[in-house]
């Protein structure tokens, strides 16, 4: 980024834990392997468990060789990775132990980031350790992995005590999502094709469809996805997200200031969902037993070991009420344990005014985003079958796809935290999320929280394989619309 100087040391916390090995080590190799990272970066990991340099470079290598395809894995670039790494222990519950970390970053003349892979829980503390051991200064940079709080009174919390010593440009908050490439080709396809921008308002869009489906149930996060369920753990962040970049206005240019003002803007002009429209406007669900690849899965109060009433699925009918999407419904879906693992936009278009093909159907233009598990951009057109047409013209659905991986099939496909890693490293906030983005939000899933209090709203029980509870289906053919599926 043009006027920022990339940091010379990286100080990952959680260094051992399962987001730093299945992803953060891996990108930062991948990014190491391509030469993109700065020649003397130093990556110092910590965290309670006692190990040194030897031990963590050892667990790294075996991270890469878990999670990095074989044939990137080059014997010299590796060991030339391995040779950046350090490691300090720090429980950070004992503010003496901070006092070990100084000397492992040494004079990082270029600055300092730090990556927060913990529980947020955790920040308060560590935060004040870091303080305490003179590492929050002018070049440090603050990377926070979600969730930032469980509502919104604990996001401001967070933000406010992130705030006393770190001004919001030093703040990294970080939605993998938003690393994706699929997503960052959302605004490409938006602001750099005039095909698109003068139907994407009311004026051509019947509705717009977020799904982001999962086949997995609790996979080992069984303390956390209890507390949290899908609204907060999915659609607070990832799919609000996702809305937001779907429904902008045009930012000036592509910054990070005039990008995310104009998220903001969407954010908040998201309508209230209350007592009287939670019931209507939205589907809770939590699965039960059954068929997920032809396999039996146990339901999720089987998995947790005990009773809960926390949601699995949820799905939601929104609306931004702005001039450019008066009227235009937004439906969001998401849940664990259903059919198909997959995250798409789909963006349904309005009819022809006027068919001149009478007696033949002609179906609306539709647009499928697909971010996994395949990246992919499929338009769907209208065709003219051939032949004679001697019994009066045939019409077709065709699609026009923009796969990425074969139009771009010379250059490797990245994983998102390798662009998000990137740019903590050369100080660039685009991608990142802005302290008013987070708060807009959960004020949103607030309100929906709250509505579903009121009326005393219970999941649905869905069976496993399934595309969650009956209700999701009327939810949207109560308006003549089907799911994307």
């Amino acid at each position: 980024m043009s006027g920022v100087t990339p940091v010379s040391a990286i100080l990952l916390f959680g260094a051992t834990g399962d987001l730093a090995q299945r992803m953060l080590l891996p990108s930062l190799y991948g990014l190491d392997e391509s030469d993109l990272l700065p020649d003397d970066l130093v990556i110092i990991g910590t965290a309670r468990n006692p190990l040194n340099d030897t031990a963590f470079q050892a667990a790294a290598r075996t991270a890469l060789e878990h999670h990095v395809a074989a044939e990137r894995l080059i014997p010299e670039r590796v060991a030339r990775f391995l040779q950046r790494l350090r490691y300090v222990a720090v429980d950070v519950t004992d503010p003496g132990q901070f006092q070990h970390l100084p000397r492992a970053v040494g004079e990082t003349g270029r600055g300092l980031a730090i990556f927060l892979s913990t529980a947020p829980s955790l920040f308060g503390v560590t935060i004040a350790g870091l303080a305490a051991a003179g590492l929050t200064g002018a070049e440090v940079r603050l990377a926070l992995e979600k969730p930032l709080g469980d509502d919104l009174a604990s996001s401001r919390m967070i933000n406010d005590l992130v705030a006393d010593l770190f001004p919001e440009p030093r703040i990294f908050r970080i939605d993998h999502y938003l690393g994706k490439e699929t997503v960052q080709n959302l605004l490409a396809l938006r602001f750099a094709n005039i095909l698109f921008e003068p139907m994407w308002n009311a004026g051509g869009v019947d509705h717009i469809q977020i799904t982001v489906s999962e086949t997995v149930g609790l996979e080992g996060r069984v303390g956390f996805y209890d507390r949290a369920g899908a609204l907060r753990d999915m659609v607070q962040n990832h799919m609000l997200q996702l809305l937001a970049l779907v429904a902008m206005e045009p930012p000036s240019s592509f910054n990070a200031t005039s990008v995310r003002d104009d998220k903001v803007k969407v954010l908040r002009s998201l309508r209230r969902l209350d007592a009287a429209t939670v019931p209507t406007h939205t589907v809770i669900g939590q699965y039960q037993t059954g068929a997920i690849a032809g396999g039996l899965v146990p339901g999720y109060r089987d998995e947790l070991g005990g009773p809960s009433e926390t949601e699995t699925f949820v799905a939601l009918k929104a609306h931004v009420d702005n001039w450019r999407w008066k009227g235009v419904p937004f439906y969001l879906r998401t849940g664990k344990r259903l059919p198909t693992r997959h995250s798409e936009i789909f963006i349904q278009f309005k009819p022809v005014p006027h068919s001149i093909f009478h007696g033949v159907a002609v179906e609306a233009n539709k647009l499928v985003i697909r971010l996994q598990p395949q990246e992919n951009i499929r338009l769907l057109m209208m065709s003219k079958q051939p032949g004679l047409d001697r019994d009066g013209i045939r019409l077709q659905e065709v699609p026009l796809d923009l796969g990425l991986t074969n139009v771009f099939a010379e250059t490797r496909r990245r994983i998102a935290y390798e662009r998000l890693l990137l740019d903590l490293i050369e100080g660039d906030p685009t991608l990142f999320v802005r302290r008013d983005e987070v708060e807009a939000q959960w004020d949103w899933i607030d309100a929906i929280r709250a509505g579903w209090r009121a009326n005393s709203m219970a999941p649905k029980p869905y069976a496993a394989g399934t595309w969650g509870p009956s209700a999701a289906i009327g939810l949207t053919e109560r308006d003549g619309v089907s799911w994307h599926d």
